[in-house]
């Protein structure tokens, strides 16, 4: 049943100078990638439309409850995917487009128990695994006929890998590895889908062949029988409870109480057990990172997901909201029209589409450095390892600042979880710390830099870092300027500045005496500040080429809107900067005095087309799950409509007033 417009939401959007559609266009990509994500959508909606009715709220539901409801939808979203394969639609070389297409849209709303199945279980095997392994299990996997999750963490360690504790033994007499976590902080911890959805599982352990440990490796293990789905013998496994979010998901705990498995278990792409134990060593460690790089990509574009459908929740509920009047005897104004307010939403959606650019690019990179490894190439291997850690770290950390700020723009009922705030900040905090905590992933790109600083002057740059030799050749001309192209400058001059100065600061620590690890300890707060700050940069220059390639192609009336966006993007991040830009670029007081006047400029000029540049996200209100956000804007009536549902309200005297209320009052209690 449609109901009709807010009349405030409608004006909003009869008043947008561009064409809604055509930013669309741009933001899947082209018109066929439009209409490939829509008939997508319907799909997987007509496929979720078929289970049972779910008239409770998930709010309202058990931890069990969350888990079994998450279960339900995703085996009758998922099946859409056995449909398309028997019709030959879809087949192992293009299940990418399955990750962005239906893990990424959020069907699933707490989170979707095959994700890890996806997008770390299958990836590990295709980038680790022989072709006689992708023979045996990647048909299995694609099909769900097993499912799989990837064990790495353990309780008692996280990113520091080569600190786990699980071992995998070779037993050359029986040609079998033996799996075994020996003490309860060796136990896995954290994967999703492990505690009673998966039969299968990666697990990442210390390699012992001969007597002699040869580091992490991964292993195929199967931990519950495909039948009866009951833990093999020597598996113990289990949820590991409720979260703040995700709780659909299934995350698990592992032990293995020397669990036998066959040779051929091991994925042995890039290292090999030989029969009798001989181990043969992998030409590049590195390269057993690969389904990590891959995952990482993935959560970048996650975010791009998770923004979009928080400013448009906030920015639609803006645009309806009244309140206060700013002159007497006018009507309440929409908070849309406050500046603080505009200051709150704008930056998110000119963030999300410097995510979707950046995850672009990052997409890009890793296909090329993938069909470059292929060939035997490795040059870029640290380059795209130290891009991933990075965008995985700043985009996580921006979306999950962003989408608070939604939340809290939207007032009181920002609060409640029928919004989809609150739920969507618990989803996108979690990736602050899964698959690589941001801090430590921040490290490992300050780790690139420093190597790539010792050898500035002699080492062929590669394209993310070519302005670090760029900024340091003693003529470059450090000027400000108040435009992109300025601040990104600026922003190049600071990422070369942090970089050098940490550099320099542990070569003097490490020459007053102390050992380089005590020294990089010593320095990690300024080798933090010098990966964000190279991140931002190089986030940035891909933000401004793409967008002016973009404007440019753009009708006239689009062209000058996707310049306002990235113009206020880099304006923004220069105010937030300023400390940074004052120690290392020639800006003065006045200058930044500009900028604030510049940014302010900026939001009056987006305010008229905010909605319209939600709504180009297109995100369908059955996706979206919001009562403040829906196409309509019948924020109120949702909000009451919703209450309606609580379990509380389902009787007009609860039982616990005569158990315990009454007798209280009545001091009988």
């Amino acid at each position: 049943m449609k109901h009709q417009i807010n009349p405030d939401l409608q004006r909003e959007r009869d008043n947008c100078s561009f064409d809604i559609a055509e930013l669309t266009t741009i933001i899947d990509g082209s018109p066929e990638k439009t209409k490939e994500r829509k008939e997508r959508e319907e799909c997987f909606l007509v496929s979720l439309s078929e289970g049972p009715s779910t008239a409770v709220p998930e709010e309202y539901l058990s931890h069990r409850e969350k888990y079994e409801r998450g279960l339900h939808s995703s085996c009758y979203i998922f099946k859409q995917i056995r449909k398309w394969q028997e019709e030959g639609k879809m087949n192992i070389n293009n299940y990418r487009y399955v990750i962005g297409g239906i893990l990424s849209s959020s069907l699933v709303r707490d989170g979707s128990v095959f994700g890890l199945h996806y997008i770390m279980f299958m990836p590990a095997i295709i980038n680790l695994g022989s072709e006689e392994q992708h023979q045996t299990w990647l048909k299995r996997a694609w099909t769900c006929s097993i499912i799989g999750t990837f064990a790495q963490t353990e309780l008692g360690h996280g990113t520091f890998i080569r600190g786990l504790e699980t071992t995998a033994t070779y037993d050359p007499e029986t040609k079998e590895f033996v799996l075994n976590t020996p003490t309860l902080t060796s136990y896995k911890w954290w994967p999703g889908g492990l505690g009673h959805t998966s039969n299968h599982c990666i697990v990442v352990a210390q390699l012992h062949t001969g007597g002699k440990c040869h580091g992490i490796h991964s292993f195929i293990v199967q931990i519950r029988d495909e039948d009866t789905h009951m833990p093999l013998p020597g598996v113990k496994i289990g949820n590991i409870g409720a979260k703040l979010g995700l709780n659909a998901v299934d995350n698990g705990y592992l032990a293995l109480d020397h669990v036998r498995i066959p040779r051929m278990n091991m994925l042995m792409r890039h290292a090999q057990v030989m029969e009798d134990g001989t181990y043969v060593k992998s030409r590049n460690s590195k390269l057993n990172y690969g389904a990590m790089m891959f995952v990482r990509v993935v959560i970048v574009f996650d975010m791009l997901n998770y923004l979009t459908k928080a400013v448009t929740i906030a920015t639609r509920y803006s645009a309806v909201r009244r309140q206060c009047q700013v002159k007497e005897g006018e009507p309440e104004v929409q908070i849309l029209d406050y500046m603080t307010q505009q200051h709150k939403l704008f930056i998110g959606i000119s963030a999300a589409h410097a995510l979707r650019i950046s995850a672009n690019r990052l997409w890009d990179t890793l296909n090329e450095v993938s069909d470059q490894i292929e060939q035997g190439n490795l040059e870029r291997l640290p380059e795209l390892h130290a891009l991933a850690c990075c965008l995985k770290a700043i985009s996580t950390a921006d979306t999950a600042a962003l989408v608070e700020r939604c939340r809290l723009a939207c007032g009181g009922h920002g609060y409640m979880l029928s919004s989809n705030l609150p739920l969507t900040y618990g989803l996108v905090t979690a990736a602050c710390t899964y698959e690589g905590e941001n801090t430590v992933l921040l490290l490992q790109t300050a780790r690139f830099l420093m190597k790539t600083w010792q050898h500035i002057d002699t080492a062929k740059t590669t394209p993310t870092i070519e302005y670090l030799k760029i900024t340091s050749d003693p003529n470059y001309v450090n000027k400000w300027e108040k435009s992109v192209q300025g601040i990104i400058r600026g922003f190049q001059v600071v990422a070369m500045r942090k970089t050098s100065k940490s550099f320099e600061m542990m070569k003097t620590r490490m020459m007053s005496g102390l050992s380089q690890a005590d020294a990089w300890n010593m320095t990690s707060v300024q080798l933090v500040a010098a990966a964000e700050a190279h991140c931002r940069a190089v986030m940035l220059q891909a933000y401004h080429e793409a967008t002016v390639a973009e404007a440019a192609a753009a009708s006239p009336q689009l062209g000058p809107v996707l310049l306002q966006l990235l113009e206020l993007y880099a304006a923004y991040w220069a105010l937030e900067k300023t400390s940074d830009l004052l120690q290392y670029t020639p800006i003065t007081g006045d200058d930044i005095t500009e900028l604030q006047i510049w940014y302010e400029e900026l939001l009056t000029k987006i305010r008229p087309n905010a909605v319209g540049l939600v709504d180009a996200f297109d995100i369908r209100d059955d996706i979206l799950q919001s009562t403040l956000g829906a196409y309509d804007g019948r924020v109120y009536e949702r909000l009451f409509e919703e209450a309606q549902k609580a379990p509380l309200n389902a009787e007009p005297v609860n039982q616990s007033f005569h158990q315990y209320l009454k007798p209280f009052m009545q001091g009988k209690l």
